[in-house]
């Protein structure tokens, strides 16, 4: 292909602002069809109920604004290659969530190169109907976008798995420029003064997509002799997430292990709360953890931010990035997972 060939199938910076403005407007407002993959997620994946379904499309549309999207295209990070080779760029998707993966796809379009998408078993209606109607807002796209059973002919590799596939992941693509992505959850510190409006968000971060997020809170870090009462009350909102029977599972299984083990914790009926210092606590299960000042648990989370995705808090932590009280899952186009910035590596 010569080089003036090739400029002509670069999409402008200016043109994919406005494909993917368009393509969020799309998703505020779904075709029948799309409101039927939303409705029958479920029937492929237990956990992608309609309402879990459709908060992953609604966040989706609120990141593809025009005026963030254009602050991002702002960036030279995210300018599109036109005298650099267009690559081909493996993706493995993960599927713990609805259109987790659609972050990592709408860089690599973004960036001008060529998306090579293996579906997770878990996620494999919803992603390929949005990318479509991308393609019917702008055919130009088409050319960026193969799906793959198995991935060959790479240039480039973003692989998203558990810490065991990672080390897989490690081995399998060393030879090529990659981000390999392990198991990291959210943490979120407390000081006692929160409101109940504040603890009410906080539910969100935590049972949103039913904890099965990096980005969901999986552990809290409270002041010594912390009062839960305030807490518990603030949640109760959330009660109606124990009639899904694999969470309902879940929480009866480790119930059951804390009663045989004779492990000291609090239960509301829905969730459990443990005393402990491992960050990733099983599903159902929050564990909790306390400090004595701000400035040591700064550093203790400064020491384990490579386990981390997001720390919330409405206090300020010494050079730490905090996410408020029921943004975890509201990223927006520039909160990179892992904190590595994906359009700079592509």
């Amino acid at each position: 292909m010569n080089l003036f060939s090739l400029m002509n199938t670069i999409l402008t910076p200016k043109k994919r602002i406005d494909v993917f403005a368009k393509l969020g407007e799309f998703l505020q407002n779904p075709d029948e069809q799309l409101r039927d993959l939303i409705q029958n997620a479920k029937q492929y994946n237990a956990w992608f109920t309609p309402e879990s379904t459709a908060k992953a499309i609604a966040s989706i549309s609120k990141m593809l604004n025009r005026e963030d999207l254009e602050r991002w295209m702002e960036d030279k990070n995210s300018q599109p290659t036109t005298l650099n080779p267009q690559l081909k760029v493996g993706l493995i998707l993960a599927g713990n969530i609805p259109l987790v993966g659609f972050h990592d796809i709408l860089c690599v379009l973004a960036s001008g190169h060529i998306a090579l998408i293996k579906l997770s078993s878990q996620d494999q209606q919803l992603i390929p109907y949005i990318l479509k109607k991308l393609v019917e807002i702008e055919p130009g796209f088409d050319r960026q976008i193969q799906y793959i059973d198995r991935l060959r002919d790479f240039d480039a590799v973003i692989a998203t798995g558990s810490n065991n596939t990672s080390r897989y992941f490690e081995y399998y693509f060393n030879r090529v420029p990659h981000i390999i992505r392990k198991n990291r959850n959210s943490v979120a510190v407390l000081t006692g003064n929160e409101t109940i409006q504040q603890l009410k968000a906080l539910g969100h971060d935590i049972f949103d997509y039913y904890g099965l997020g990096c980005r969901n809170v999986s552990k809290l870090y409270v002041p010594i002799d912390y009062n839960f009462n305030l807490f518990f009350e603030a949640v109760e909102e959330f009660k109606g997430i124990i009639d899904h029977h694999k969470y309902n599972n879940n929480y009866d299984y480790n119930k059951s292990i804390f009663l045989v083990n004779l492990d000291k914790h609090l239960d509301n009926g829905f969730l459990l709360l443990k005393k402990d210092d491992r960050l990733a606590s099983p599903l159902a299960v929050l564990y909790y953890e306390e400090y004595s000042d701000l400035i040591s648990l700064s550093k203790s989370l400064l020491e384990k931010s490579d386990q981390i995705q997001c720390v919330v808090s409405n206090k300020f932590l010494p050079d730490i990035d905090v996410v408020n009280f029921g943004q975890t899952q509201q990223p927006q186009l520039w909160d990179y997972a892992d904190g590595v910035n994906t359009m700079k590596f592509l």
